[in-house]
């Protein structure tokens, strides 16, 4: 009988009571972040559409200064936002997705985002601008820890396919396990996959950012204080 290979792969624990950190879409004043596309409203729902298609979830919404901070975990396991992710199919369980570094989350976020926009910007020349706002959530669970493991299991960082780490989001899904820590495949940071909303909590606001993205010149820049850079990368160097 052969052994399942997730046994020697989620060998590892790790009982984990830190902060994770959260970062959406936001704005300092109520707005559409889709109102610069075209100047008929029309078109803005449209591009709202395209973003939850395109596998962005957390891409697709507005979010007013004063939101519900609950909704900051609650999105990701809302049915009605189900998207296809790293760890989910997208039509039978819901991840929410932090990480440990703020910096890992602009990685994470600004080569989704580029992506959207060189979809809908393709070809134009001008700077293209996104407010995100972070927070801190809380998390105490016990997490099946896969860092270091992507030498072993390349496709635990794979760039172009969910395939492998799908069905792992499965099993944990299936074994009701509470979530897993897990190497970014962007950059060296870590992120982590949680299953159940329960193991979050204690939203705090950590601020706002700032992302500005020349689509024709392959450059990005965020901003934790309007007008002065603080992370710059090249998008096309994280897919």
């Amino acid at each position: 009988m052969q052994a399942d290979p997730r046994a020697a792969l989620f060998a590892a624990n790790v009982d984990f009571h830190d902060d994770l950190i959260r970062n959406i879409p936001a704005v300092r004043q109520p707005q559409n972040l889709f109102d610069d596309l075209s100047p008929d409203p029309a078109d803005w729902d449209l591009a709202v559409a395209a973003a939850g298609a395109g596998g962005t979830p957390d891409e697709a919404t507005a979010v007013h200064p004063s939101f519900d901070p609950g909704s900051v975990v609650g999105y990701s396991f809302d049915p009605a936002h189900w998207q296809a992710t790293r760890f989910s199919n997208g039509s039978a369980w819901g991840v929410w997705y932090g990480s440990r570094e703020v910096e890992t989350t602009v990685c994470e976020t600004a080569w989704h985002w580029a992506r959207f926009v060189l979809d809908s910007y393709a070809g134009q020349e001008r700077e293209i601008v996104s407010e995100r706002r972070l927070f801190a959530v809380r998390c105490d669970a016990l997490l099946i820890d896969l860092c270091g493991r992507q030498i072993a299991y390349p496709d635990l960082v794979s760039r172009t396919s969910y395939a492998f780490t799908q069905q792992l989001g499965r099993y944990v899904h299936e074994q009701a396990l509470n979530g897993l820590l897990v190497p970014s495949a962007r950059c060296p940071g870590v992120n982590a996959a949680i299953f159940r909303p329960e193991r979050l909590s204690d939203i705090r606001d950590r601020g706002f950012l700032i992302y500005r993205l020349d689509v024709v010149r392959d450059s990005f820049v965020a901003e934790r204080t309007p007008g002065r850079r603080w992370m710059s990368l090249v998008p096309s160097s994280l897919g």
